[in-house]
């Protein structure tokens, strides 16, 4: 078993940063009050046939404790929506305890994401360590009231700021997740010798739900269900190998349908593919009383792997799909796998691990995109911010950390925050303000978020080579009142766009603006910027005291928003592949 990850991390997980305690006026230190505990001996009856604690178990226990935060917070009864994707690192024996630890990281009208982080205590060693983190999606009940309307979560330590910022990024990806795999549905199917065939590895099995499988709600746990899920896939995997498999991921999974005590739950299970090293299997479950029909609960699909005595992955026998349904399986299989890989390596690593630049092509977009913003509201939450200077009502900020340099510019504009956006996010018009800004070009309109563009910057010495940078712009609108804009900038690499002789491709791994609202005319403006070598001379002179060049800037932005407030602004359609133009 290994650890969860969703979509996050994205940068280091929030949760993982050692933050100072938080001590209250009352001399008490701060406990969110969403959160909630659970600590879990792991018996025999708990484990699986390696001694160690089973999946399903895990699950059961996750989901208890998250929707007790759930509930905690909306103040009524809720049900498990979907869970992000969980990627398992670390097994967990018997007699080792597990810590479970849920809190609410963001409400939204009638959902909430609850975040849920695991570890393991050796108590004869006195270790601990992280099992995994993963973020589920809780939705309010009904009362006789009618819909519930969630109260806000108000986020006070720094941690919880970054948490409470992203959930609207991860709320965003679950939204596209389906468009995303049909994006991708291009595969064929190729055939090898020696095949198994799929039908071998079906498995079908039946469950009564009776009151001990259920909640205080009389619905099915969501835990149960995943882990009479995990069980048959369990099943099926193992008839492809003919061997005990390791359950490593689970794939994001929404529940379309409660159930209830007195249903059969009828779960099938059948390998999609195999791969070298590892297979996906896929999972569903229906319910039914009596001779109704069966209603769908839930669809799943999780990766195994066959390890050897070194713990390292076995080759697996390669599948044939049955036609028609089983091809389009094994399609989709090709397709999650590429999306799983999309996020360990563009979404899940740390800031420090991800290259300066990052390949783009339109099947990993939506998880640039997704890191690029998510990479700039992590810094722009960090509370550790150092005042350098101050000039004019603009501010300059630094912090340094791990050996990474970063500055924050911030000043107050009178003018509405959605004009101040319209106006800064297309990036042809900032040579207007920004010296820095020789040339700017579109040079792919990916959506309407994200645009790619050409920029060329003057040389910092005399004689010397201008850059150019190819960066991509994501842009969010504000997704509750009181949010703010945001601007996000990184470096990505085209094939069509390579370097060339003349210039030097510099790099930019994380920059942008966050443009808040402080009342209906007036606006703070914050520029953010991870420093890289490509990056550095061009501010060093500033955060040094040497040079007031970013002052300049800032106050020529702000004398061009306000010329330009009345106007109207392009901004560049994905549509059209023309500027789209909103009147401010």
């Amino acid at each position: 078993m290994r650890s969860a990850v969703v979509m996050a991390g994205e940068v280091r997980p929030p949760e993982l940063l050692d933050e100072p305690e938080l001590i209250l006026e009352d001399g008490e230190v701060y406990r969110n009050p969403t959160e909630v505990k659970m600590s879990q001996i792991v018996l025999p009856c708990h484990a699986n046939h390696c001694g160690e604690l089973s999946v399903g178990q895990l699950l059961k226990w996750m989901d208890s404790t998250a929707c007790l935060s759930a509930e905690r917070h909306a103040g009524c009864s809720c049900i498990t929506a979907s869970v992000d994707d969980i990627h398992f690192e670390h097994t967990i024996g018997v007699g080792q305890v597990v810590n479970i630890k849920a809190k609410v990281n963001r409400a939204f009208t009638s959902s909430m994401e609850v975040g849920i982080v695991v570890s393991c205590e050796d108590l004869y060693r006195n270790r601990q360590w992280k099992v995994c983190h993963a973020f589920a999606t809780f939705v309010a009940r009904r009362t006789e009231a009618g819909k519930v309307q969630l109260k806000q979560v108000i986020p006070r330590t720094q941690a919880e700021q970054m948490e409470y910022s992203i959930a609207a990024e991860r709320r965003r990806m679950r939204l596209i997740h389906a468009e995303i795999i049909n994006d991708l549905l291009m595969s064929e199917c190729l055939q090898f010798e020696d095949a198994v065939p799929a039908e071998r590895t079906r498995v079908e099995s039946v469950e009564l739900v009776l009151p001990p499988h259920a909640n205080h709600q009389v619905s099915t746990f969501g835990g149960q269900i995943m882990a009479w899920m995990e069980n048959v896939a369990t099943i099926s995997a193992s008839r492809l190998c003919n061997a005990h498999p390791t359950l490593r991921s689970i794939d994001m999974f929404h529940f379309r349908g409660p159930s209830h005590i007195g249903d059969r739950l009828v779960l099938k299970a059948i390998v999609n593919n195999a791969f070298k090293k590892s297979m996906e299997v896929g999972v569903c479950a229906e319910a039914y009383q009596g001779g109704e029909p069966l209603r769908h609960i839930n669809t799943a699909f999780m990766t195994f792997e066959v390890l050897d005595q070194d713990k390292k992955p076995q080759t697996l026998p390669r599948i044939r799909p049955e036609p028609v349904d089983g091809k389009r399986r094994f399609q989709e299989a090709i397709a999650r796998k590429k999306v799983r890989l999309d996020r360990k390596y563009i979404i899940s690593c740390k800031q420090s691990e991800v290259p300066l630049s990052v390949p783009w092509d339109p099947s990993n977009q939506m998880y640039l995109s997704y890191n690029n913003v998510s990479a700039l509201k992590m810094l722009a939450a960090r509370n550790n911010w150092v005042l350098t200077s101050e000039k004019n009502k603009v501010s300059l900020y630094t912090l340094e950390e791990n050996h990474v340099l970063c500055f924050k510019v911030e000043t107050h504009v009178a003018i509405a925050a959605e004009q101040v956006f319209v106006l800064l996010c297309d990036l042809r018009r900032r040579h207007e303000w920004d010296p820095h800004y020789k040339e700017c070009e579109v040079i792919n309109h990916a959506d309407e978020d994200d645009t790619i563009y050409r920029v060329v910057t003057p040389s910092v010495s005399k004689g010397g080579k201008v850059q150019d940078f190819i960066l991509l712009a994501s842009r969010r609108r504000p997704c509750d009142s009181g949010d703010p804009y945001w601007i996000a900038l990184r470096s990505v690499t085209l094939p069509a766009f390579p370097p060339t002789e003349g210039y030097n491709r510099g790099e930019v791994v994380c920059a942008g603006f966050s443009i808040t609202e402080e009342d209906r005319c007036l606006t703070k403006l914050s520029y953010y910027n991870q420093a890289t070598p490509g990056v550095l001379p061009y501010i060093s002179t500033d955060i040094a005291g040497l040079s007031s060049s970013f002052y300049s800037a800032f106050a020529s932005c702000s004398a061009f928003l306000e010329e330009n407030k009345d106007s109207l602004a392009a901004v560049p359609s994905a549509a059209s592949g023309e500027p789209h133009w909103e009147t401010v």
